[in-house]
């Protein structure tokens, strides 16, 4: 799927709509598996809120303050699927999801709890700020409208080093089910480095740093994780972008 936009990377993800795509494993033992139905749902419902609360659109910059996790591959896919530009260590946004909001912060401000069963945003929010964890769920399953993407605009800009939408997707060698240690990848080669595997209709499961050298260090319990999940593919560190 060279040049293919995020749409058109969830109608391949839901084709089996049932099948796992994105499985993670947090530190305090929490899994949650995300079929392709569901993590197009999660797509569809933030891609809603960043349209009807932020009017996102080409040109719209929306700055990612989190760690690489699955709430940050839905955040950033949803930035994408309205075509606007994630930001990664810049200072330009209009938009600014973190979850580790202060007080103090002013513009638009999204708190996103990185928690899976999370209804609320635990901590004090920035005056206007919007709790992810609440407002997401309100919105569509489906997206209601989202902008044209604009294939050469900026889809990536870390550090001022831009990708445009239309070089964003890159597939992975082969579709397999892949494991990830998210903690040992910066944001950028994660997200990247997920979007290729799902192109190549493959699926990811993700330990974050804690969980993974923890296994790393057990390869008795890696070997467990491994046959149950079915993994083909042990990436170790997710190759840079």
């Amino acid at each position: 799927m060279p040049g293919a936009t995020i749409a058109d990377l969830l109608t391949l993800v839901t084709r089996n709509p049932g099948r796992p795509r994105l499985t993670w494993y947090g530190a305090d033992g929490e899994r949650v598996e995300l079929s392709g139905a569901v993590l197009e749902n999660w797509v569809n419902k933030t891609t809603n809120l960043l349209v009807e609360e932020f009017d996102a659109a080409p040109g719209t910059r929306v700055a990612l303050d989190l760690p690489p996790h699955w709430r940050t591959l839905v955040w950033a896919m949803a930035t994408w699927r309205c075509g606007a530009c994630v930001v990664l260590d810049g200072d330009e946004h209009d938009v600014l999801a973190t979850h580790r909001p202060a007080p103090e912060t002013r513009g638009d401000v999204v708190a996103v709890a990185l928690a899976a069963l999370a209804r609320r945003f635990d901590g004090p929010l920035p005056g206007g700020a919007v709790d992810a964890a609440s407002a997401v769920m309100t919105y569509g399953d489906v997206v209601g409208w989202a902008p044209p993407v604009d294939r050469a605009a900026p889809a990536l800009d870390v550090a001022g080093m831009q990708v445009p939408h239309d070089a964003l997707v890159a597939p992975a060698a082969v579709g397999a089910r892949t494991l990830v240690d998210a903690g040992a990848a910066d944001v950028a080669t994660f997200l990247r480095h997920a979007l290729g595997v799902l192109a190549a209709d493959g699926s990811l499961v993700v330990l974050d740093a804690a969980t993974a050298g923890r296994l790393r260090a057990d390869p008795e319990a890696l070997g467990r994780l491994v046959t149950s999940e079915r993994v083909e593919v042990d990436t170790g560190v997710a190759p840079r972008a």
